[in-house]
C-alpha cells in the first residue's frame, strides 16, 4: 500500500500549444528489499564527483537511508517494487556520528563550511555538543520530476518524525543541515534566459514563485529550495571539488554546484507551508 496518491499535470512546453500529462505519483515507505540502486544513484546525483573526492561512501549512505524505513518518503509511478524517481529522508547526526558515512559528512560539511567563519564555527559547536541533535536532509529527484511531489514528502516527514518522536526514537532536532545542488550562469547566459520568450502558462500558476533571477548568478536547481534558504542561520554555495577549473565559453550543459543550509528546526512548519502554497498540485 501506498502512503499517498497524488495525480501531477506535467506539461510540454516545447510548442505555444502546452500539452498536459496525468502522471500518478505514489509515496511509498523507503524499500530495502528493492530501493537500493536508485537511492544510491540518486544520492551520487545529488553529491556528484565530491562523492568520490570526500570518500563519502555512497554505498554506506544508501544503506543508513534503508535502515530506517519509517522515517522518510520514496516517490514512484509504478508500484512498490518499482523503482523510486525522488526521495526524502533525515537522519540523525549525532546518534550516527561513529558510522562512516555520517563521520565523512560531518568533516565535509566543516571543510565546505570553513569559508564562512560564522556557519563553520555554529556548525563546529553544533557537532561538538551532545544536548541537541542535528538532522542531515537528504533529497534529490529525477530531473523531469515536478516540484508539486515535493510538499507531500516534507508534510510526511515532518508526520512520521513526531510519531518517531512520541515512540522515543532520537528525532528531536534542534536543527537541520541541508544539501542540495544550485547552478551558475554567466552574465551572458542570464541575459538569454532573461529575453527568452516564456511560453509556458505554469509559470503564472503560483503567487509565491522564488525570483527568477539571483545576484550572484547562482540559481537553485530545484525551485523549492529558495524558501529552505530564506530560513536558514547560515548559508553557502561551492563548486564540486573537480569541476573548479572555470568553463570554456562555449562548453555544453550546465555548470552544477552545491549548497550547504542550516535550518533552525521551528523553521521547519513554516517551509514546509511556503511549498505546499507555491508548489500545491492541480485542482482535479
Amino acid at each position: 500500500m501506498s502512503k499517498r496518491k497524488q495525480s501531477v499535470e506535467d506539461g510540454d512546453d516545447s510548442s505555444s500549444e502546452i500539452s498536459l500529462i496525468n502522471v500518478d505519483f505514489d509515496f511509498f515507505d523507503p524499500n530495502p528489499a528493492v530501493d537500493y540502486q536508485a537511492l544510491k544513484r540518486l544520492l551520487a546525483q545529488l553529491l556528484r564527483t565530491d562523492a568520490d573526492a570526500y570518500d563519502l561512501d555512497l554505498h554506506a549512505l544508501t544503506e543508513l537511508v534503508l535502515s530506517q524505513p519509517t522515517v522518510g518518503t520514496t516517490v514512484k509511478t509504478d508500484g512498490i517494487d518499482s523503482d523510486p524517481f525522488a526521495f526524502l529522508t533525515v537522519l540523525n547526526m549525532h546518534i550516527h556520528h561513529e558510522h562512516p558515512a555520517i563521520k565523512a559528512f560531518a568533516r565535509y560539511a566543516l571543510e565546505k563550511a570553513s569559508a564562512d567563519p560564522a556557519f563553520h564555527a555554529t556548525l563546529q559547536a553544533l557537532f561538538n555538543q551532545t544536548q541537541t541533535h542535528v538532522g542531515l536532509v537528504l533529497s534529490e529527484r529525477l530531473i523531469n520530476m515536478p516540484a508539486q511531489v515535493v510538499p507531500p514528502m516534507y508534510t510526511m516527514l515532518a508526520r512520521e518524525m513526531q510519531w518517531a518522536i512520541d515512540d522515543n526514537e532520537p528525532y528531536t532536532f534542534s536543527h537541520y543541515l541541508f544539501i542540495s545542488r544550485t547552478y551558475h550562469l554567466t552574465p551572458d547566459e542570464e541575459s538569454l534566459l532573461l529575453n527568452t520568450p516564456h511560453t509556458s502558462k505554469k509559470s503564472k500558476k503560483s503567487k509565491t514563485a522564488p525570483p527568477e533571477t539571483a545576484a550572484d548568478g547562482v540559481y537553485p536547481y530545484h525551485p523549492e529550495d529558495e524558501y529552505i534558504k530564506s530560513a536558514s542561520l547560515h548559508s553557502i554555495d561551492y563548486r564540486f571539488k573537480q569541476d573548479t577549473e572555470p568553463r570554456e565559453p562555449d562548453s555544453f550543459g550546465l555548470d552544477v554546484r552545491a549548497r550547504l543550509m542550516l535550518v533552525p528546526a521551528h523553521k521547519l512548519p513554516e517551509i514546509i507551508e511556503h511549498m505546499s502554497e507555491a508548489y500545491a498540485p492541480p485542482p482535479t
